[in-house]
């Protein structure tokens, strides 16, 4: 089946916090890329959330074999320790347009598409209520790499408890009874980021660009490692456009010509190195391999102690201990 143009993934709303309802549906929020999978018979076409094809990159699931012709809705993901999705294992295969290239690399990085939505099975579906759509789904018997992603009704807080203890990127709430919506950001659908916190000194900024370009774009963040800062990454959303402007003018009092990170090559051209005096209060989704915070947003300064921000103290072993026990895995299907 050929994809049609104006069928695009429906987009959630941000909420703040975890609820139970039992007129909602509640799935964990996979981390990964979102995408739709269409096949009719030996056909399988995927694409991603801004309609290009990227079916290419993916073999394992264009060899798919499904009866009759379907759209579902869902996630791309590669699966790590403790059955939890690893985006860093998944960005070795976002980017391969060569097929050749990402059949090799399917071997030793397969991927599975999470499936949680159908749009489309032998005839549209949109106007079905989500969990009239999910039953269909769930019908369908799927077999890995193609599954069917964990749902919940009603109970909300206790999918949260999962998250949580998971360590899973959050979950989506779904209203029971609402239709599907094409390239549509609407509330029947809510978001709930997990993230994790932390406290970071600023010792830089970079330059901001369009409507910013008078304060800035991101606070340089370190960890004290020894005499020198650590660069764990940059932090640009999570500013009122009231803060920018007071934020800028700090930032200028604070100037200095050389930089206070062991590692400045690695950090942007045109960055401006302050004295490192701030400390910010940063959620952000997860530590890299590199040693680097995934999806950080700025939570406001803290009037802790600067000398306290260290690697030790705020790094991911203070968080997340290398021995903290098996966790159980949370399957797609269960």
């Amino acid at each position: 089946m050929t994809l049609p143009a104006h069928i695009r993934p429906m987009l959630a709303v941000a909420w703040p916090r975890p609820f139970s309802d039992p007129g909602w549906l509640f799935e964990p929020k996979w981390d990964g890329i979102r995408a739709l999978l269409a096949w009719d018979r030996d056909a399988v076409t995927i694409c991603g959330r801004r309609g290009g094809d990227i079916t290419s990159r993916y073999p394992e699931l264009a060899g798919l074999r499904l009866a009759g012709s379907g759209i579902a809705d869902g996630e791309i993901a590669v699966f790590g320790a403790g059955g939890v999705p690893s985006f860093e294992r998944l960005q070795r295969r976002i980017h391969l347009a060569d097929a050749a290239a990402a059949a090799r690399l399917a071997a030793d990085i397969p991927v599975a598409f999470i499936a949680f939505d159908l749009l489309d099975l032998d005839g549209p579906l949109l106007e079905l209520g989500v969990e009239q759509r999910r039953a269909r789904l769930e019908r369908l018997a799927l077999e890995p790499p193609m599954v069917v992603g964990a749902a919940v009704a009603g109970n909300g807080d206790a999918l949260w408890s999962a998250v949580v203890e998971r360590d899973i990127e959050g979950m989506v709430a779904k209203r029971m009874g609402s239709p599907y919506r094409p390239g549509i950001r609407s509330a029947d659908w809510r978001k709930i980021p997990h993230l994790r916190s932390l406290r970071a000194v600023v010792g830089g900024f970079t330059p901001g660009e369009r409507g910013r370009g008078p304060t800035f774009g991101a606070l340089v963040l370190g960890l004290w490692d020894g005499e020198r800062l650590r660069w764990i990454g940059n932090v640009g959303t999570g500013f009122a456009d009231a803060e920018l402007v007071a934020i800028r003018s700090a930032l200028d009092e604070m100037h200095r010509p050389d930089p206070p990170f062991h590692d400045p090559a690695a950090i942007s051209a045109g960055t401006a190195w302050v004295e490192p005096s701030l400390v910010a209060r940063v959620g952000f989704r997860e530590w890299t391999a590199a040693g680097r915070i995934r999806h950080p947003r700025f939570q406001g300064f803290t009037g802790d102690s600067v000398g306290e921000i260290t690697w030790d103290a705020e790094g991911p072993e203070s968080q997340f201990p290398s021995s903290p026990g098996p966790r159980r895995p949370i399957q797609p299907d269960a």
